[in-house]
């Protein structure tokens, strides 16, 4: 009996993309080894550290890394980083809530989401910049005035999901290099491509952000803090296990090896291949449900969150069917299939977290659906 059963809780195929509300995405055999290898022994906790994060930036080519407890933590001890540079001597430890409050961090509208909550739980104030659309686009003069006395940082978001609204990153950082803040770039869910984990630095970014736990296929709960030495140095002493903040973004030995090991097998993928793997998987549904009465699927790409890989868009021909139909269908049974819709009468089959031969059996499903309609 595995844990699940024990636990009675249904284990899924995950045909919906690096989603945390379904785990992010599985962990290599390699990755769980390491991990447990880690868990057997003790060691002193900030020597393992400075070792992980030598050889994380060495891989990624950036001049220094961090771990955190996820992608939003590491966005939290960016914006604390920030405050602390802005005002110089003073560690944010000492800083009362007055002095961070003074502090805002300045973002297009276009680019807000819920993850970037932990800056007003921090204490920081948003400084908005236009309008989420394109009736009034943001210019470099916006920038230039917005960003004052008081800006700690500039945060961009990169994400399929932001709207219209915003302005190219290399611009951003033009601006905000002439006015001496620090740009932190957001990119939790862009991986692929493989090249982002030191693209964005070498355009100048200070700080990038990525999620461990989804493409990286780390542990879920962890976060990858790439950049510059000078901020990433404000970030470690901040980060766990110094007393303060960083002390409540606790990041276990285990945590730290898997994401290493998730790191170092993720460089040394054949990016292409998987590329390739995944067409082949939507071409075996496309041609499962040629001509078919009640489903037809097309190849989308990119995928929800920008990245470059395809996945498949299925169209469901009969009205009286709804998606909630086909969702509680596939969820149903000794097999159970999470696939996910955005919009009314068709949803999405993402290769992404899928393992040979459950292409197939979502095939079957769909199928055994059909038939009943």
């Amino acid at each position: 009996m595995n844990i699940y059963e024990e636990l009675n809780v249904q284990p899924i195929i995950n045909a919906a993309g690096t989603y945390t509300v379904l785990g992010g995405s599985k962990m290599s055999e390699k990755t769980l080894q390491d991990m447990a290898s880690a868990a057997a022994n003790f060691v002193q906790i900030e020597d393992l550290q400075s070792k992980v994060y030598d050889e994380i930036a060495k891989l990624t080519k950036n001049e220094a890394a961090c771990v955190s407890n996820g992608a939003a933590a590491g966005l939290y001890l960016a914006i604390a980083a920030a405050v602390q540079k802005k005002y110089g001597d003073s560690r944010f430890y000492y800083l009362d809530k007055e002095q961070i409050s003074k502090c805002n961090i300045v973002m297009f509208k276009a680019h807000r989401n819920p993850y970037d909550l932990v800056i007003s739980q921090l204490g920081v104030k948003y400084e908005e910049i236009a309008f989420p659309n394109l009736i009034l686009p943001p210019t470099k003069e916006d920038l230039f005035e917005t960003i004052d006395e008081n800006t700690a940082a500039f945060y961009y978001a990169t994400s399929g999901w932001t709207s219209d609204g915003d302005m190219p990153l290399d611009e951003v950082i033009e601006v905000a290099k002439q006015k001496g803040i620090p740009i932190i770039v957001d990119a939790a869910a862009q991986l692929p491509p493989v090249d982002n984990l030191w693209k964005f630095s070498e355009m100048g970014a200070d700080i990038t952000l990525f999620s461990g736990g989804k493409d990286l296929r780390g542990p879920q709960s962890s976060g990858l803090i790439v950049g510059s030495n000078e901020f990433i140095s404000i970030i470690k002493s901040l980060n766990f296990p110094s007393y303060g903040i960083g002390r409540m973004l606790k990041v276990g030995r285990e945590e730290l090896v898997g994401l290493y090991s998730a790191i170092k097998q993720y460089i040394n993928m054949d990016h292409e291949a998987r590329y390739d793997w995944s067409e082949d998987e939507i071409e075996k549904l496309k041609t499962a449900f040629d001509n078919h009465h009640l489903f037809s699927v097309d190849r989308s790409y990119p995928n929800e969150a920008g990245q470059p890989i395809a996945r498949a868009y299925v169209k469901i021909k009969d009205n009286k069917v709804s998606f909630t139909d086909v969702q509680k269908w596939m969820m149903e049974g000794d097999v159970s299939i999470y696939i996910m819709s955005e919009e009314p009468g068709s949803f999405y089959v993402n290769p992404m977290c899928l393992y040979a031969g459950e292409m197939e059996l979502i095939i079957e499903k769909l199928k055994d659906f059909s038939l009943r309609s």
